[in-house]
């Protein structure tokens, strides 16, 4: 039997998610998890074989919640669901230990399958995100975000997802004023001046929800 753990912010998506998985004779859904810290929390605790993993989500977010999961539960594997994937940002998934990804329109039949492959030790990038990362390498410009640190990416994810300073240093466990020099320095590496310049700049390079192919 593979126990999955679904991580979603969206609770009728985790819901209709768990709903088709636990119809499969060989998949059973373990847990579900509403953010970052309660996926991260929840894989340590239940220790399942996957994790099907939002990316975008409240709190410290998909990416950050692929690295520690897989530092403390290095037999977990994570499947990374998603909508639109920059080959910058899969990149530094796969660097964070994401053994997968599989886009969210995709059939229930890929799902399984993925599942299925990823639990046996492959590796599974569905074909429409594949062709999207075919031809980000193809599109010779730059992702500005790829310039920053994984600190300052994790803060910059929050903020265009209209988190308060406040809010992120709180889930970082930060001081306000470490996430206010954090903020300062992303806008000059960027070339930004404010939180709204910033999110319209995440909105052009799929770190925010906005555009028709951004979830």
């Amino acid at each position: 039997m593979i126990r999955v753990l679904v991580a979603d912010d969206h609770h009728l998506v985790r819901t209709s998610i768990a709903h088709l998985l636990n119809a499969e004779a060989d998949i059973s859904v373990v847990g579900e998890a509403a953010d970052g810290e309660e996926a991260i929390q929840q894989a340590r605790q239940l220790k399942p074989d996957i994790v099907l993993m939002d990316i975008r989500m409240p709190g410290i977010g998909g990416l950050e919640a692929t690295r520690k999961i897989h530092r403390s539960t290095s037999d977990v594997r994570i499947l990374v669901l998603t909508a639109f994937l920059e080959e910058a940002f899969a990149q530094r998934l796969l660097e964070a230990g994401a053994h997968g990804f599989i886009s969210k329109g995709c059939q229930q039949d890929e799902m399984v399958q993925a599942i299925r492959g990823v639990f046996a030790g492959q590796r599974y990038v569905s074909p429409e995100i594949a062709q999207r990362l075919v031809l980000s390498r193809i599109d010779s410009s730059d992702n500005p975000f790829d310039q920053l640190s994984q600190r300052e990416l994790q803060v910059a994810m929050m903020i265009v997802n209209c988190q308060k300073v406040a809010d992120i240093a709180d889930r970082m466990f930060l001081s306000p004023k470490t996430v206010n020099t954090y903020r300062y320095r992303i806008f000059e590496k960027l070339g930004v001046h404010s939180d709204v310049e910033l999110t319209h700049l995440g909105l052009r390079h799929g770190l925010v929800d906005g555009f028709s192919e951004v979830e």
